[in-house]
């Protein structure tokens, strides 16, 4: 049986290089960054050297890179170490309602403690209208999230337009860029974002490896209080293998982004074209024919009179691993709150799929998609009591519009 990854937006394998580039650090290069003789010292080396590569990747200096060990903690740090550092300037602050659950479950925190919380409505594609931005700040906030792209419907926000407003009225901003550091090209200068944050895993490095960007000069409060790692900012002895294979992660991205994307864009494309013939089949997100405004490597859709879950088995029964909703998520049968804030109601956003493709995936694994997946729905429709008369449906739609 063929097997046929589509889950890369949930983790890619490890580069071979990235690796190679790791091993030295498990054996010969074991030392602690910290101690001041040469299995020491080299480790630190290698991490500031890392730094670099990393940095380079979004276009800043390295000394803004602060290792962490995942995104999602990189996010709690954002969210948490500013709303401390800026607590007695207000207690106000916004994200979107389509941000990753570990946005949304810090924001719930704050609001346990005190800060007050705007969670931003999203049109239809899923993307934050800069003007109600605009129209939710109050001489309180103190931060602005919004997520450059949602890893669960693949729509690229404004952010360049909302990190200029934050400017304009002296508040700090801060994107997830997780699910596009190293797959689309991110620039902290300009996009604007005073902070951003991004996972290794995500563009062929290490689980276990994560940054925040802290623009140069600004103040965060610790989320891990300890020794003087990461200039104090962040305790704990570094994760050196990790961080090492992040670097070269992003050194790779960098290098080959370009035929990344060239390549991702051209399967998925074929993949929704072939998708979206199955009568009501509907893609979620923004259309994906414009580079702007969705992941190139990333399809989704939601498909009526069948659950997320049952697609997944049957998928997976012929060797096709793709996702149903975000990946921290999946395994709660419930509807996403992320489709639910796009309009599409709870009985259809059961039947969310989505599809993510990578650098190993062929022609040939898509052709073995365009050809099981019409009979893995037939065959489901034809289990289902709700689906009574689908197949007098036309095509699929491009885009679920309600």
């Amino acid at each position: 049986m063929r097997k046929c990854y589509f889950d890369h937006i949930a983790t890619n394998p490890l580069h071979p290089d990235v690796l190679d580039a790791m091993m030295p650090y498990f054996k010969e290069e074991f030392g602690n960054p910290l101690s001041v003789y040469d299995l020491g010292m080299n480790a630190r080396d290698a991490i500031e050297n890392a730094r670099t590569s990393v940095a380079s990747l979004i276009n800043t200096k390295p000394s803004t890179i602060v290792f962490t060990a995942s995104g999602a903690e990189a996010n709690n740090f954002a969210l948490r170490g500013i709303a401390i550092a800026k607590q007695n300037q207000g207690k106000h602050v916004i994200v979107s309602k389509v941000e990753h659950h570990s946005i949304l479950n810090s924001a719930r925190f704050l609001e346990k403690n005190g800060f007050a919380v705007t969670y931003l409505p999203v049109d239809k594609y899923g993307l934050v209208d800069p003007d109600v931005v605009k129209d939710s700040i109050t001489k309180e906030t103190i931060l602005i999230s919004v997520a450059h792209a949602s890893s669960e419907i693949g729509s690229i926000e404004p952010i360049k337009e909302i990190a200029a407003i934050a400017k304009e009225r002296n508040i700090i901003f801060h994107t997830d860029a997780v699910a596009t550091t190293g797959n689309i090209p991110v620039d902290v200068n300009e996009l604007g974002v005073d902070l951003l944050s991004m996972a290794a895993h995500q563009f062929y490095g290490p689980k276990g490896a994560g940054v925040l960007y802290v623009r140069e000069g600004l103040r965060i409060a610790p989320l891990i209080y300890g020794g003087i790692q990461e200039g104090g900012r962040r305790a704990g002895t570094e994760n050196v293998p990790a961080i090492v294979g992040m670097g070269k992660a992003a050194e790779l991205a960098k290098n080959e982004m370009g035929k990344r994307m060239e390549h991702c864009k051209r399967l998925r494309d074929r993949l929704i074209e072939n998708a979206l013939k199955i009568p009501n089949v509907y893609l979620t997100g923004h259309p994906a024919n414009n580079l702007n405004k969705r992941l190139p490597h990333h399809a989704s859709f939601v498909v009526e009179f069948i659950e997320g879950e049952a697609m997944l088995l049957m998928l997976a029964m012929k060797g096709i691993y793709a996702a149903s909703g975000s990946a921290c998520s999946s395994k709660a049968l419930k509807s996403s709150p992320v489709l639910l804030s796009l309009g599409i109601p709870s009985a259809l956003a059961q039947g969310s799929i989505v599809f993510s493709l990578g650098m190993g995936n062929t022609d040939e694994d898509v052709d073995y998609f365009i050809n099981e997946f019409p009979q893995i729905i037939n065959r489901l429709r034809e289990m289902s009591p709700f689906a009574k008369g689908w197949g007098e449906a036309g095509e699929g739609e491009k885009c679920y519009t309600g």
